[in-house]
């Protein structure tokens, strides 16, 4: 779904905050709405039998096993090699759930709804209805998956439910920024990898996205599909577009909303989302300050400027919960862009904002937890949080030289001046990751694809609008469709043309001759 580009976290989970599409209203009305009715489940899926490497053939033939689980689903699990440069050094697994098409069947459609870290799995489990309407249920077959180190399948691990609550919400000692402060992240971060590493073992330096796209070619063959049909969400976007790039005769139809530039470095996408939540604050703020309830008075900018106060209050002295936990300003920016993913939840930062101000940590926590996936008795909901720090650690490269961090953060801060001092040093959970990245981040073309729907909202926070300009434009088949609107990705939501173009290009092929504009 999703993440503050902090010491902690570099970048929003997208759709990617946490499981699910990162709508923090959405999620407020995600429960119970998988169908009543029960499927008939085909016991075992048939793989498409093609030719490949002897080595990679015992991952291509094998037949999935469905059992009946939850309502009207099935699951199974496949495995895949731990290292597909060596596939006979080891095996993981990855899990599946699957809703059966109601209606003449196209074939699969696999679901990812972003993160890294977000759990396909879960999203068809429990939402399906959210993650796609009714017409693509009716024609495909669709299937959450969780990629390798992500949920039910074979996991990143690494502290249990307080050492995460020490590590998410605990306050780094010093001035931020200072040697004291960079020194003790430092130490804080070297820990959390460590842990990771020694509960994770092998799998933590093989769940990179090329790995993971890897794994989705292996789970479109032995789900029996030519070709690929494939939705995904902010950094499944990415994922999709990796697809696209390794085996461009194999996309079928991909549609990639909330889109990730791939040629973006992480400071480049760092800065650009502190700027992307930025503007959604002060499109809340334009919103709050033309209503009755709003906890701020005058302009704007003044307005935004209470807000970078509150920020730098609690930053040197933090608030505390009824819980004992702390309140610092990497969580309260934490639970300010929570809300910041959907316009239709930006009258919660009313009363959130209110709260703070009267020294009430509450209800900043409970938005903290909702992004972090805590429940109320401090155990957490899965691995998105450590999934989320491994996969991107191995997808970027990171700086070590803590003077390039400083400038680095000095420009985030001048980018988005009440969000960005706060978006800086995310150099350094990943210069002190047990597996370091060694690919540079390039723009992908993949040559010969058929073509491939790219979505980009104009007001999205998370995956700023220009990246996905940038995608369609660098896709030798890219097709802009843009969302003129507020909150992060765009399909499936309130909005009927963008939902019309996306059915009608997944089950028709219906491509649209030019940007819709919706």
């Amino acid at each position: 779904m999703n993440d503050t580009t902090t010491a902690r976290r570099r970048m929003p989970r997208g759709a990617h905050a946490v499981a699910i599409v990162g709508a923090f209203a959405a999620l407020l009305a995600l429960s119970g709405c998988v169908p009543s009715f029960l499927n008939p489940q085909q016991p075992v899926s048939t793989p498409t039998g093609e030719e490949v490497d002897a080595e990679l053939e015992p991952f291509y033939t094998q037949v999935l096993k469905w059992e009946r689980c939850g309502e009207g689903m099935g699951c199974a699990t496949a495995k895949a090699p731990l290292d597909w440069s060596d596939p006979a050094a080891g095996e993981t697994e990855l899990a599946l759930a699957r809703h059966v098409a109601t209606g003449d069947k196209i074939g699969s459609l696999l679901v990812n709804p972003g993160g890294p870290g977000g759990s396909g799995y879960d999203l068809v489990m429990d939402s399906l209805d959210f993650a796609v309407g009714e017409p693509l249920q009716q024609r495909f077959d669709v299937v959450g998956f969780d990629p390798r180190g992500v949920g039910r399948s074979a996991g990143v691990a690494c502290y249990d439910a307080p050492e995460m609550d020490e590590y998410l919400y605990g306050i780094i000692p010093g001035e931020r920024g200072s040697d004291e402060w960079v020194a003790a992240a430092e130490a804080i971060e070297r820990d959390f990898g460590a842990a990771c590493g020694e509960e994770t073992g092998e799998l933590l330096g093989n769940v990179d996205t090329v790995s993971a796209a890897r794994d989705l070619d292996m789970l479109r063959a032995i789900l029996g599909d030519a070709q690929l049909n494939y939705l995904g969400y902010s950094y499944g976007t990415f994922l999709g577009a990796t697809y696209a790039g390794l085996y461009p005769d194999k996309v079928g139809r991909l549609v990639l909303d909330g889109a990730i530039d791939p040629g973006a470095s992480e400071s480049e996408v760092s800065t650009a989302q502190a700027a992307g939540f930025e503007r959604a604050l002060r499109a809340y703020l334009e919103s709050c300050l033309s209503g009755s309830d709003c906890p701020f008075d005058g302009t704007v900018d003044e307005a935004a400027d209470e807000i970078g106060r509150l920020l730098a209050s609690v930053d040197q002295s933090p608030l505390r919960g009824t819980d004992g936990r702390l309140v610092g300003a990497d969580t309260l920016v934490t639970a300010i862009i929570y809300p910041l993913y959907s316009a239709d939840s930006w009258p919660y930062l009313n009363d959130m904002f209110e709260a703070v101000m009267f020294g009430d940590a509450d209800a900043a926590l409970s938005f903290a937890d909702g992004y972090n996936g805590r429940n109320e008795d401090g155990t957490y909901l899965d691995n998105s949080a450590e999934a989320f720090s491994a996969v991107n650690c191995l997808d970027y490269t990171y700086q070590s030289d803590v003077a390039v961090m400083r400038e680095k953060a000095a420009a985030m801060a001048e980018a988005a001046p009440i969000i960005g001092p706060y978006f800086g040093y995310g150099d350094l959970a990943c210069a002190n990751w047990p597996y370091q990245g060694e690919a540079e981040r390039a723009e992908i073309h993949a040559e010969g694809a058929a073509p491939i729907l790219v979505i980009g909202t104009t007001g999205d926070p998370a995956t700023p609008y220009e990246w996905a300009v940038a995608l369609a434009e660098q896709l030798d088949s890219g097709v802009l469709v843009t969302y003129e609107g507020e909150g992060h990705t765009a399909y499936n939501k309130s909005n009927p043309c963008v939902n019309d173009i996306v059915e009608s290009y997944l089950i028709d092929g219906t491509v649209p001759a030019s940007d819709p504009k919706c």
